[in-house]
């Protein structure tokens, strides 16, 4: 099949790429799959699948045009669209917009009180193994000068109030959170740490915005929304059309070359709904430690609220 014959649901009022595009999209498309069948075959359908997905946003997004149905075949043959894409820009612009539309849900939180967060977490081995899941419960300090505590893994950390000088980044401290920047692009110039525009730099400032949205922590209005947008405009983020479920909810990722997070959102309405991450576990070999392990893990805000008290959910 000619692969090109993947992209025919252009918008109606959308101007379909070049001829000179859509030859570099079909030749960077060829060269892909060229490479995964000298190089990857015996791995199997899946790998190739997300291949061709990937290499044909690759083309498309040379052409800045954001609007395609990418068809694959199921293992019945049948041919159906798997996602309407937007491009990765359009995708975090409008969960910003969500984001944004629902930033008055939570009361501004009093220094004297808890920012209490539920967190699901699962856990998948790379290889063969079973999922571990854990449903994280924490109860933070706002003004971080009273003792918190704070659920990771099923693991219970009960957290001393912070001193004076202690730095603590992403911040938790809501009043710290409020003197970050709404600004998209003055977030973003933070998000860098400084540095000039890179590819280095943009993978770094795509870092430190998953770091801020990892939580467990209450957003102020505004910052979560400036947060989107300002990673919207990294150059390089991409797509993940892996299908990823979250808490029963179909995901689509957003993503930076070379960074081990992927934030998800909700097919449908673009709410954010959580991190997606690829980790492992050190193991001391021979005398040298070594990274072994491989898994993906999921974690999922599902309810966060703000209490007086540790132990109050409401």
């Amino acid at each position: 099949m000619d692969e090109m014959t993947m992209l025919r649901a252009w918008e109606t009022d959308a101007q379909g790429p070049s001829d000179r595009v859509r030859a570099a999209a079909r030749a960077r498309l060829g060269a892909a799959m060229a490479e995964e069948s000298r190089s990857a075959a015996p791995r199997g359908r899946e790998l190739s699948r997300r291949l061709v997905f990937r290499a044909t946003l690759a083309g498309l997004t040379a052409a800045a045009v954001g609007v395609a149905v990418v068809v694959a075949n199921d293992d019945e043959g049948d041919r159906k669209p798997r996602l309407g894409a937007v491009s990765a820009t359009e995708v975090l612009r409008k969960a910003a917009a969500r984001s944004r539309a629902a930033g008055g849900d939570l009361p501004v939180p009093r220094d004297d009180q808890y920012f209490y967060t539920k967190t699901y977490v699962t856990r998948t081995p790379v290889k063969d193994g079973r999922t571990k899941t854990w449903t994280d419960e924490s109860w933070m300090s706002v003004d971080g000068s009273k003792p918190s505590l704070r659920e990771e893994h099923g693991k219970v950390h009960n957290d001393p109030p912070l001193g004076k000088h202690e730095v603590r980044w992403p911040p938790t401290v809501y009043a710290k959170l409020q003197d970050m920047p709404t600004d998209p692009d003055r977030l973003l110039a933070q998000f860098r740490l400084g540095q000039a525009d890179s590819p280095m730099a943009d993978r770094q400032a795509f870092f430190e915005g998953c770091m801020l949205l990892m939580g467990p922590r209450v957003m102020p209005p505004r910052l979560q929304a400036a947060a989107f947008e300002a990673l919207s405009k990294l150059p390089r983020i991409r797509l993940d059309y892996d299908d990823v479920d979250v808490a029963g909810r179909s995901a689509v990722g957003v993503s930076y070359p070379g960074a081990s997070f992927t934030f998800l959102f909700d097919r449908g309405t673009y709410d954010y709904l959580g991190l997606r991450t690829k980790g492992s576990v050190p193991k001391k070999v021979h005398g040298e430690w070594k990274q072994t392990g491989w898994y993906y893990e999921t974690r999922s805000l599902r309810d966060i609220q703000v209490v007086d008290r540790i132990g109050e959910r409401d």
